[in-house]
């Protein structure tokens, strides 16, 4: 079991207590944003935090926190999202992001809170007449393309286990079960 030494324990208080029930979120998209670069999932039940990005019309980040968690309450719907509240933000929210560009490549490094010795990096750029947003990080020792982080509960307050899962050079699956 992790112990709460590790940041990924915040994920303990607020996974065990099922999402409140709330209005939908005033959350909007812009006409260039990326609703999902990456998201979480957990044992617990279906819905997800998904990580979207902001982008201009030039698919570069807009703004200096372009990136945001929400929730996909699938429990509720298919179609219900809200943002996280502040009692969440300790669990999904984002530690630190900044934004680089390269070229016609927007860059945002970024780290989650629950894991700030994992940073990610989120790169976004126009493809296909729309924009498009991949993060990536370091997944078993080689910089992949994060699909998804699943977070295993152990009952009746922990984390048992997280597993990152993406995509090496090449199309190679990888993943990586983190464990205290």
């Amino acid at each position: 079991m992790l112990k709460c030494r590790w940041p990924i324990a915040a994920w303990v208080t607020l996974s065990l207590v099922a999402v409140p029930a709330r209005a939908d979120a005033p959350l909007r998209f812009g006409q260039f944003d990326v609703r999902s670069a990456f998201f979480i999932a957990k044992s617990e039940n279906r819905n997800q935090v998904h990580y979207a990005v902001r982008l201009d019309s030039t698919c570069m980040p807009y703004g200096e926190r372009p990136v945001f968690p929400y929730w996909r309450e699938l429990e509720r719907g298919p179609d219900k999202i809200s943002l996280l509240t502040a009692l969440e933000e300790p669990a999904y929210g984002i530690a630190r992001q900044d934004v680089v560009s390269r070229g016609g490549t927007g860059v945002v490094r970024l780290a989650l809170r629950a894991l700030p010795s994992r940073p990610l990096v989120i790169e976004t750029t126009r493809r296909d007449g729309g924009c498009e947003a991949v993060a990536s990080l370091r997944i078993a020792g080689v910089t992949a393309q994060l699909r998804r982080v699943f977070v295993q509960l152990q009952w009746p307050f922990g984390v048992d286990h997280v597993v990152l899962s993406g995509v090496a050079d090449g199309g190679r699956a990888v993943t990586e079960r983190l464990q205290q």
